[in-house]
């Protein structure tokens, strides 16, 4: 009987241990696109034409020695009030990046004054919306149809299982 390559295993390991993955998507945003986080700019039209989705990424690209990124309440966004911001993502690069991780309103602004040149933006972040539905299926195919989705979703566990029993019965035997 011929040994299978331990690489041959490792990579049929891998590729099931994928497929069994739920699918993620996540977009890492450029604030202001090309423009970055400078004055002059529209951050709210910017911002407009976006959707954000809970675990989306903002990238704020912007001078280093002259503006911030400040996280602040709705108040104090309105009124570029800096004095007290609910956090300070500055890392002091110019690359500054703020997970989205909870589905609620975000409000950011640059201190310094750079506010009331427009350096500021509120973003809304949602749930991200769930898969599109399979086009109607008739109904003389959705037994079959159901039985090998689920079939599926036991089926590739239990492959895994076994090639693991199997991989530790030939390298212990």
């Amino acid at each position: 009987m011929q040994k299978v390559p331990t690489m041959v295993k490792l990579i049929v390991t891998c590729t099931v241990m994928l497929l069994m993955l739920p699918e993620t998507y996540a977009t890492r945003w450029t604030v202001g696109g090309n423009m970055g986080w400078n004055t002059n700019f529209n951050y709210t039209t910017w911002a407009n034409t976006k959707h954000f989705y809970k675990d989306d990424w903002l990238f704020f690209v912007y001078d280093r020695n002259q503006m911030n990124v400040l996280e602040v309440n709705k108040t104090d966004y309105e009124s570029c009030n800096s004095d007290h911001p609910l956090h300070n993502w500055t890392t002091g690069a110019g690359r500054d990046v703020v997970p989205l991780n909870v589905t609620r309103n975000y409000y950011f602004i640059s201190g310094k004054g750079f506010c009331y040149g427009g350096m500021k933006i509120a973003v809304h972040v949602e749930k991200l919306p769930p898969p599109p539905k399979a086009a109607p299926i008739k109904s003389g195919t959705t037994t079959t149809l159901t039985v090998s989705y689920k079939t599926q979703i036991v089926l590739l566990p239990v492959l895994f299982a076994i090639g693991t029993a199997w991989d530790a019965f030939i390298h212990f035997w």
